[in-house]
């Protein structure tokens, strides 16, 4: 089977060239034929032939057009001024030494000899233009192999990028197409095994407990299956947010103006957290989704609670156009090679599952949501030890 389909075609860098041939085949036809069409019907410039005698005296004079016959010589009708007919015949200029040694080229010499010349000028264009299209169209090649190999199956594959013209604004805008879906696919494979992992543990536990168990059930056994079915239920809802914020075209919610300050305010008192409001005293408004952004502070509360050895603060700021909320904790901290990937769905630092508990898709989602909202969100180190998240937003002004 044919890369096209089960048909034979003419690659594209052909017909362009087979395109310019043709056009300069039938310009050349038609030039030529035009040309002997004027040089058989355009008559001859008339020309004033005066006829004198050795005395100087105007025997004849009148304008008249030369008579022409092939392989003789050109000829002039003069009429008398005593009504008789004079005809002058002029021979053909004999070529000098050099021009009767140096023959005429063959493409001159031939029958149509002009159409000879246009026929080689056409020849060179066709040569001249092949390696141009060729060119031209060899990166409509590598598009066209890169995308079947990436319609087969192929993720990685990638467009050489070279040129600065349209093509190379589409091979720009595939590789950033492709790149996106891979790193999309990739993300939803490690979410699929990593949630398959992470319910097989509050599963075995429900297991566990059931089978050990009295026949009239402790009230420890019945409290740990409750909190593993808790733990369950916040993991597969976790997993289903995950999904539609990845999702650009599902509905996440109603956008409003929605007061960072007070949402931050209701979140510290839920969590025993200590509020730092703005200097100027002025509520932070940002345009998105309320249910999402206090679930994004109430995510990085839990984490700040769940690690922290001390208080734990929230600090209010407005940075320009951000709105910026800080969250501080005086846990161990975030070793720099780890602040980026503990925000990546189930990562967790070593040993974080066993101690601290958290089904490790909190850090991933504040992500998601702040880059619904077209903010960032960053790790840093604290003074005194900890860690502090920062979390910006493009605040709007009432």
């Amino acid at each position: 089977m044919t890369p096209w389909g089960g048909r034979f075609r003419v690659p594209l860098y052909l017909r362009i060239w087979l395109a310019v041939v043709l056009a300069v085949a039938v310009l050349t036809i038609a030039f030529g034929w035009l040309w002997r069409i004027n040089a058989a019907q355009a008559p001859a410039p008339a020309r004033e032939i005066i006829v004198r005698n050795e005395a100087g005296d105007i025997l004849g004079q009148t304008m008249t057009r030369p008579i022409r016959e092939p392989g003789q010589p050109t000829e002039y009708q003069v009429t008398l001024n005593d009504g008789s007919t004079l005809v002058l015949q002029f021979a053909r200029r004999p070529r000098g030494p050099a021009e009767a040694l140096a023959p005429r080229p063959w493409w001159v010499r031939a029958p149509g000899g002009l159409l000879w010349i246009l026929g080689i000028v056409a020849l060179a264009v066709a040569v001249g233009t092949y390696p141009i299209i060729r060119r031209l169209t060899q990166r409509l090649d590598d598009l066209r192999r890169g995308v079947e190999r990436w319609g087969e199956g192929d993720l990685s594959v990638r467009i050489k990028e070279s040129g600065s013209d349209e093509l190379a604004f589409l091979a720009q805008r595939f590789n950033h197409a492709a790149q996106r879906i891979e790193t999309l696919i990739e993300s939803h494979k490690s979410l699929l095994a990593n949630a398959s992992h992470e319910l097989r543990s509050p599963l075995a536990r429900i297991r566990m407990g059931l089978e050990l168990m009295e026949p009239e059930g402790s009230a420890a056994f019945r409290q740990e299956i409750r909190r593993n079915i808790a733990e369950l239920d916040q993991l597969v809802d976790e997993i289903l947010l995950a999904s539609r914020l990845d999702a650009k075209e599902s509905d996440i919610g109603t956008v409003e103006s929605v007061d960072l300050t007070g949402l931050s305010a209701e979140e510290c008192a839920r969590a025993g957290a200590e509020l730092l409001p703005g200097q100027d005293g002025q509520p932070l408004i940002v345009r998105g989704v309320a249910k999402l952004l206090r679930r994004a502070i109430r995510n990085l509360l839990e984490n700040a609670r769940r690690y922290s050895n001390g208080p734990v603060t929230v600090e209010l700021a407005r940075e320009g156009d951000k709105a910026v909320v800080r969250v501080r904790d005086r846990g161990p901290g975030v070793p720099p090679a780890e602040r980026e990937r503990i925000f990546d769905p189930f990562y967790r630092l070593a040993g974080a599952s066993e101690r601290h508990g958290g089904v490790g898709l909190g850090l991933a989602l504040v992500r998601s949501i702040t880059r619904r909202h077209h903010g960032t969100v960053q790790c840093d180190d604290q003074e005194g030890g900890g860690a502090c998240f920062t979390l910006r937003i493009p605040s709007h002004q009432m």
